[in-house]
């Protein structure tokens, strides 16, 4: 069974004793690919060399995180604009990228600024983004209706079940929704919207070290508990592990090699 982390971010320092044994615990359990999204101009350098290192099977994505975005946020994003340019064919999308209103919206000019920046990035390289969206949806659906009819493509990461939400994001038709541990949380909403969501729709992704799915939940997040998410969703969904793994993979690798005429 192949099952695709569409975001991981296993360069995080929380890997740094022991990455190769959580590569090999996802590759024990089926992870064929695992795609890692940048964060800032701090974790470039880390990113490429994890990617490097396990090559063929970790692959990166560039980007500006928006919890990363501050009134001083054009040195960064140039950083990051400079390392797309310079390794241009490393990169197999933009991202993580979008707008976070969590915390507060002190940065929400600048957030929204950054975000079409980079989605106009995407447009111009062709390349599929990884959306991060918290509290968020009206923004990031006014910078993205402009592009509805283009070739814009990518993944609303982290779906965290809320029903406007998932019509939003349904309204983009190259777009996949990010299914993660959230879905096997006690108090989840998903399982009550996922079955509206056409699995041709769907991708699985872990954030890790973050988000650790039940029966993991409280500890450190790795690639290998995709696992329980899958049998979550295929529960929900009355379906196989095998035929949603199926499903989903395909879902990742046509968004990622669209470009590359894949």
């Amino acid at each position: 069974m192949r099952i695709i982390d569409t975001h991981s971010h296993l360069f995080a320092d929380e890997f740094d004793t022991d990455r190769e044994e959580v590569i090999q615990r996802a590759k024990d359990v089926g992870v064929a690919r695992i795609y890692m999204p940048n964060i800032d101009d701090t974790t470039i350098e880390r990113l490429l060399e994890v990617c490097e290192t396990y090559k063929g099977y970790c692959f990166p994505l560039m980007g500006l995180h928006p919890t990363s975005v501050t009134a001083d946020y054009k040195e960064p994003l140039n950083k990051v604009y400079q390392c797309l340019q310079s390794c241009r064919n490393k990169f197999v999308g933009i991202g993580e990228i979008g707008i976070d209103l969590y915390w507060d919206d002190t940065f929400l000019d600048q957030q929204v600024k950054v975000f079409e920046t980079q989605v106009r990035w995407a447009l111009e390289l062709d390349l599929p983004i990884v959306i991060h969206c918290r509290k968020a949806m009206p923004y990031i659906y006014k910078v993205l209706l402009p592009y509805k009819e283009t070739k814009l493509r990518g993944i609303f990461h982290s779906f965290t079940g809320e029903q406007e939400e998932a019509e939003m994001m349904l309204e983009f038709s190259r777009f996949m929704i990010g299914i993660n541990g959230i879905v096997t949380f006690k108090k989840s909403s998903i399982p009550a919207i996922l079955p509206q969501i056409p699995m041709q729709r769907i991708v699985l992704e872990t954030d890790s070290p973050y988000l650790a799915p039940v029966p993991h939940r409280g500890r450190r997040n790795e690639s290998s508990y995709i696992f329980d998410t899958l049998n979550k969703v295929a529960e929900v969904l009355k379906q196989e592990p095998e035929e949603v793994a199926r499903v989903t993979s395909e879902n990742a690798l046509r968004l990622f090699e669209m470009g590359k005429g894949g």
